[in-house]
C-alpha cells in the first residue's frame, strides 16, 4: 500500500472524482460529512488545525481516502470534529487496513472518533461504545413515509397537526420554503440557534467565526440547504442541512422562542421531509442525540461507534488523560435518558444564573 498526504483543497480532479466513485457505489459512504465538499470547505475556513487527506493506493489504484484534522502532539480528530454526525474511512467495506500504520503515515499518536460507521474493518477493534443514528428513509416518497410514521408513534403525529392547524389559526397561513437562497434567512437562523446554545447552556457554534464562515460558504455554493416554515409572513422555524445526492444531513435547526408552544421544530421536520422527497432526497440523517420527538420519525437506524486509536507516544497519553474520562462521562449520560433530563435541567440552570450575573 502506499499511502500519500495532501491538503483537501490540492485534490485533483481525477482524485476528486474517485472519492464520488466511492459514495455513489456504496450507499453506506453517502453522507454529506464525508463527501469531498466537506472536507475541502473546512481545509479552507479552519486555521487553528491541519486538515489534510491520506490517498491510499494499491496496484490498481486508489482504494481509500482518511480525511483528518491533525492537532497538538499529534492528536488527529475526524475533519470538523464537534460538528459532524458521520464519520469514516471512505473505501469499500471490505477493505481492512492497519489503523496504527495509517496513524503513522498521517503523523498522528491517536485519532479519535465519536460518530464513526461502526461497520468499517479498519477501525472496528478500536470500539469503546456502539449507538445509532436516526434517519428518515423517504425511499418510498413522502406518504409511505408518513403512513409508517404515524403507524409507529400515533400520538406524537396527532399532536404534530394539532399543533399545525393551531398555528395556522393563530397565525397565518401555514407555508414552507424548501431551499431559500437569502441571506437574512441565514443571519437569522443562526441567530436563532446562538439563542438556543446560550439558553441551554451549550457552546455556542455560531461564535467561532470559522464556522459561521462555513455555513455561509455551503449555502452560497448550494451544498446546504436552507429551509423556512411561516406562519402567514412570519417565520417560525428554520433548518439548514447538507445534501450530498440523495442523501440529506440534518444539521443546524432553529425557531423563533415566541412560538414555542406550536412545537415548531416538529412541524418542520415533517414539512422536511415532504421537500426533501420533492426534490429527489431519498433519506434525512437526523444526527445522535436524546432527542423525544426523533422516536416518532425514524425510520431506520446506522450503527456508529465512539473510540480512539492510539499509538505508542506522549501526545497519545496526554490525549487519554484529557479526554476517556470526560468521554465516559458524556456517553454514560447520552445512554440513560433520565441521566439525559437531569444534565439538560442543570445545564439550562446554570444557563439562566449566567445571564442574570451577566
Amino acid at each position: 500500500m502506499k499511502i500519500s498526504i495532501i491538503r483537501p483543497r490540492d485534490l485533483g480532479e481525477a482524485e476528486v472524482k474517485r472519492w464520488r466513485d466511492l459514495q455513489l457505489t456504496h450507499p453506506d459512504l453517502a453522507s454529506p460529512f464525508l463527501a469531498p465538499e466537506f472536507a475541502i470547505g473546512v481545509d479552507r475556513f479552519r486555521a487553528e488545525c491541519t486538515v489534510r487527506v491520506a490517498v491510499v493506493e494499491d496496484a490498481t489504484g486508489i482504494v481509500a481516502f482518511f480525511p483528518y484534522e491533525r492537532g497538538a502532539l499529534g492528536t488527529g480528530h475526524p475533519v470538523g470534529f464537534g460538528l459532524t454526525d458521520l464519520q469514516g474511512i471512505i473505501a469499500p467495506p471490505g477493505l481492512r487496513l492497519n489503523a496504527r500504520a495509517l496513524l503513522r503515515a498521517c503523523g498522528l499518536g491517536v485519532w479519535d472518533f465519536d460518530h464513526l460507521l461502526a461497520h468499517q474493518p479498519t477501525f472496528a477493534p478500536f470500539h469503546s461504545v456502539r449507538r445509532v443514528e436516526p434517519v428518515m428513509d423517504l425511499s418510498g416518497g413522502f406518504d409511505a413515509f408518513a403512513d409508517k410514521a404515524r403507524q409507529a408513534a400515533p400520538k406524537t403525529h396527532k399532536t404534530i397537526r394539532y399543533k399545525e392547524r393551531k398555528l395556522g389559526r393563530d397565525v397565518g397561513e401555514v407555508r414552507y420554503v424548501f431551499s431559500s437562497d437569502d441571506r437574512a434567512d441565514l443571519r437569522r437562523l443562526m441567530e436563532w440557534k446562538s439563542a438556543q446554545y446560550t439558553r441551554t447552556g451549550r457552546t455556542d457554534r455560531f461564535a467561532r467565526p470559522w464556522i459561521v464562515r462555513l455555513v455561509q460558504h455551503f449555502h452560497e455554493t448550494g451544498f446546504g440547504v436552507l429551509s423556512v416554515l411561516y406562519a402567514g409572513d412570519e417565520p417560525v422555524s428554520s433548518h439548514f442541512g447538507l445534501r450530498n445526492g440523495h442523501v440529506m444531513a440534518g444539521w443546524f435547526p432553529a425557531y423563533d422562542l415566541r412560538f414555542g408552544k406550536y412545537s415548531p421544530g416538529m412541524i418542520g421536520h415533517v414539512h422536511l421531509a415532504r421537500g426533501c422527497a420533492g426534490h429527489g432526497i431519498t433519506e434525512i440523517a437526523m444526527g445522535r442525540g436524546g432527542k423525544e420527538f426523533k422516536e416518532g420519525l425514524t425510520s431506520r437506524e446506522i450503527p456508529i461507534a465512539e473510540g480512539r486509536v492510539a499509538r505508542t507516544t506522549p501526545g497519545a497519553g496526554v490525549h487519554w488523560l484529557r479526554t476517556t474520562p470526560l468521554n465516559k462521562a458524556r456517553g454514560a449520560v447520552l445512554d440513560n435518558p433520565a441521566l439525559y433530563k437531569r444534565a439538560d435541567r442543570v445545564l439550562k440552570t446554570y444557563a439562566r444564573l449566567k445571564g442574570r450575573a451577566g
